[in-house]
């Protein structure tokens, strides 16, 4: 008796939780889950370890949390509680100076590990547009018109031109950009 109430009582927060949300979401914790499982080590191990998480009930339970709870957050708050946690990686660049980039919600955070100098890469999502902050001060590098157009600053930031994005959209922008350089050509 206590068993069948117990299943009822699944039964319906599954479908409470699944059916009155109509949420889908993202799968994020199973999805982290099966990505860091590529990465363990060869095609063998892998599927190895792959194969382990099923026997040993791991994917069962990411798969479970994610349909009971973290989709059902993301569906009514509109925010994915995996995806706000903050990435971090150090890259290399081009004059061999190395740079630690750490990623979160709204954007990036990238330092100079060699002069210790740093910017801030922002996305406003009110007015769809990447910024970028250094020493203080804040400027806007483009803002988003459609699916296929942004708006760019030419003239020292002092006017706005729309570019397609597109390959004949980057040489149209950097036609405008910098003009003395393509007329020396």
């Amino acid at each position: 008796m206590r068993k069948s109430i117990l299943r009822a009582a699944v039964v319906a927060l599954l479908c409470a939780s699944i059916m009155g949300t109509s949420c889908i979401g993202s799968f994020s914790l199973s999805n982290r889950l099966l990505s860091w499982n590529k990465t363990v080590g060869n095609k063998f191990l892998n599927e190895l370890v792959f194969f382990a998480f099923w026997i040993l009930p791991v994917y069962e339970v990411t798969c479970l949390a994610d349909v009971l709870v973290l989709n059902s957050i993301e569906f009514w708050s509109g925010r994915n509680p995996m995806g706000d946690t903050a990435s971090e990686k150090i890259v290399e660049g081009s004059n061999g100076d190395r740079f630690l980039v750490r990623g979160d919600a709204q954007g990036y955070d990238i330092r100079n590990l060699e002069t210790d100098m740093s910017m801030r890469l922002d996305y406003d999502d009110e007015d769809m547009s990447w910024n970028i902050e250094y020493e203080g001060q804040r400027t806007t590098l483009f803002t988003f018109v459609d699916d296929t157009h942004v708006r760019v600053p030419v003239d020292g930031g002092n006017d706005w031109q729309t570019v397609e994005l597109s390959q004949a959209g980057l040489y149209a922008y950097r036609a405008i950009a910098s003009p003395s350089v393509y007329a020396a050509r």
